[in-house]
């Protein structure tokens, strides 16, 4: 009788502590209910017990948590409209007032999105969108995330980062400062063909202007050149004259042959009697020209290209 008294109550303890025993993980905490009322927070990880019926566990995310945040499209300062991305970190501080203020992480997930929204149109109304785009965008998400981490605290709720993940202009927007854009830089481009194009014709102008003046500077000089060359022939010649008149004369008459009697167009007509061809049939040159006519044979021009031939008697 005795031993199975005993035995009972060793069953039933068995059974209470089986009902009573529960284990936290080290990414939990739980809260122990009486009745609903707290009891105990447990925030260390191992095994712990709880009576049966009478007490219950709630468990809790000791873990850092995030919170997306739906998409807003706040009014900023400079009247612009802008499409705003951003998700927050927080973990539960104090799981007492956690769950006596929102009691699940859900409803704590709704009543945060509501602080970060809220935040998010305040601070934005304020600043213009060069500062959140380029200028002071930490800045503005710090003074977000200050705001939400003071009515955080009010649940419990440990704000540990905010962040915008996107800023940018609604898909009309876009595509209007798009459009204002590309007109702006084909003027830009327009102006700066034109500057271009009148740098061109004032470097064309001036290199037409200098290369006129070096092609006269070239012809004047080359002029010079050639009138002075002309006079030091002339000198020459008239000193190679004037050092043997005989010589010169037969010389002259010998390029004027090679010259004359070269194949051409051009046909010359002329006497065998012609002092031309004085030193034909006399090599003194002599023998046809009287006085002062081997003067004038002899600095007579001769035409480059024609043929020379003695008329037939």
């Amino acid at each position: 009788m005795r031993s199975g008294f005993l035995a009972a109550l060793v069953a039933i303890v068995a059974v209470v502590l089986y009902m009573g025993a529960f284990i936290v993980n080290p990414t939990q905490q739980a809260l122990v209910l009486t009745f609903g009322r707290i009891d105990t927070v447990i925030q260390e990880p191992g095994l712990n017990f709880k009576w049966p019926i009478v007490q219950n566990v709630v468990y809790l995310d000791k873990r850092v948590l995030d919170l997306n945040v739906p998409t807003v499209e706040p009014n900023l300062a400079d009247k612009k409209r802008i499409v705003v991305d951003a998700f927050a970190r927080y973990k539960i501080s104090d799981p007492v007032l956690f769950f006596q203020r929102v009691q699940t992480i859900n409803a704590g997930n709704q009543r945060l999105s509501t602080f970060l929204n809220s935040a998010i149109r305040n601070e934005l109304g304020k600043v213009s969108f060069d500062k959140i785009v380029r200028d002071d965008r930490d800045g503005v998400m710090q003074i977000i995330r200050d705001n939400v981490s003071v009515k955080a605290e009010e649940l419990g709720i440990e704000v540990v980062d905010v962040k915008i993940r996107r800023a940018d202009l609604p898909d009309a927007n876009s595509q209007a400062i798009f459009a204002r854009m590309q007109t702006e830089r084909q003027q830009e481009a327009t102006q700066i063909r034109a500057q271009g194009e009148e740098q061109a014709r004032r470097i064309r102008s001036r290199a037409d202007r200098d290369a006129t003046v070096l092609v006269a500077e070239a012809k004047r000089d080359s002029e010079i050149t050639r009138g002075e060359g002309d006079a030091l022939r002339n000198r020459i010649f008239a000193e190679a004259y004037n050092a043997d008149p005989d010589f010169f004369a037969f010389y002259r008459s010998m390029q004027a042959y090679e010259t004359g009697l070269q194949q051409g167009e051009t046909s010359l007509v002329l006497s065998p009697d012609s002092s031309f061809f004085r030193y034909f049939n006399d090599p003194a040159g002599t023998a046809r020209l009287g006085a002062g006519e081997a003067d004038a044979a002899v600095t007579a021009p001769v035409e480059t290209g024609s043929s020379a031939a003695p008329a037939a008697q």
